[in-house]
């Protein structure tokens, strides 16, 4: 006796039926990526100037925290632990993809053409 023989036949009764997308087609649906950028690459340097630019901001806003805080200023000290974290967990995630940017580009250097 084969193991397969134990399965059942495919029956499309079995299978639960799908409604169908409102609108009919996929590509009216909004996309949650931003439209294909030209050839010239200018705006995914804008996008990584975009996220350091965000990520010093943190930095700056956590230093600003930290100061008050240690100065006597009424901050909270959760606010400040808060922010500090947030910007610890944005740089991490700016060096993993600056990590993952050079991986690639160097993959690519292998290549052999």
């Amino acid at each position: 006796m084969s193991p397969l023989s134990g399965i059942p036949a495919y029956s499309p009764g079995l299978m639960p039926r799908i409604a169908p997308l409102p609108g009919g087609d996929v590509s009216e649906l909004p996309s949650p990526l931003p439209s294909a950028a030209p050839a010239g690459g200018s705006d995914f340097s804008s996008l990584l100037g975009k996220m350091v630019s965000e990520v010093n901001a943190k930095q700056m806003e956590a230093g600003q925290s930290v100061n008050a805080l240690q100065s006597g200023q009424n901050v909270p000290l959760h606010q400040a632990v808060i922010s500090m974290e947030e910007a610890s967990v944005s740089f991490q995630l700016m060096v993993e993809v600056r990590n993952r940017l050079m991986d690639s580009y160097q993959e690519i250097m292998r290549m052999q053409i």
